[in-house]
């Protein structure tokens, strides 16, 4: 008769690293890298450097799991939070001449939400490639926001955990940024 292995709660794993357990390194790894991996990669935008920035993710998680508190996050939301300064960090070291979109307020007074949702959820292919761009183009941090809301379709609370904001203020930032967005983008299309 086979016997079926417990898979470890996280408070057990979390346990084992804090004992130096190889076996609950293992077993954060095997269970956590791929989602942050996910994260930094389309931040970063090379697997080479993704891959380095979750090692290194892996291994300061690893060297400060006593701070790691389960009341505030979950151990993945924690380990994504590690990953996320670390991912801003070499973005600064490694910044590239970017295009900023400029902060012009007034002008996006003007925007319904009906248009905004609109004009960015349209499903043309064209669109879609144009407004991928526009978010290569927006600073790390809002790029950032959009991954973790939209492609990794995380709760507001838990981005604000990760990205170390409160939740009301991220959420006006999100709305912000999705504005700049679809100005950006409807500038694009009459431009063509």
């Amino acid at each position: 008769m086979r016997h079926k292995t417990k898979t470890p709660t996280e408070g057990e794993i979390v346990k084992a690293v804090c004992e130096g357990r190889r076996e609950g390194q293992t077993e954060m790894v095997c269970r956590y890298a791929d989602r942050v991996f996910a994260m930094i990669v389309r931040q970063v935008g090379n697997e080479m450097d993704a891959r380095e920035l979750t090692q290194d993710t892996f291994l300061r998680a690893f060297s400060h799991i006593g701070s790691y508190d389960a009341r505030k996050a979950s151990l993945s939301t924690w380990l994504c939070r590690i990953g996320y300064h670390l991912t801003l960090d070499f973005q600064k070291r490694r910044r590239r001449q970017m295009m900023f979109l400029a902060e012009t307020e007034e002008l996006l007074d003007d925007v319904s939400d009906e248009m905004l949702e609109t004009g960015l959820s349209t499903g043309k292919e064209e669109n879609i490639r144009r407004l991928e761009r526009l978010i290569d183009d927006l600073t790390d941090d809002e790029r950032m926001l959009v991954t973790l809301y939209y492609y990794d379709d995380l709760p507001l609370a838990e981005i604000a955990y990760i990205m170390g904001i409160e939740a009301k203020p991220l959420a006006k930032r999100l709305y912000r940024i999705r504005k700049k967005l679809y100005k950006k983008l409807k500038e694009d299309a009459r431009e063509i």
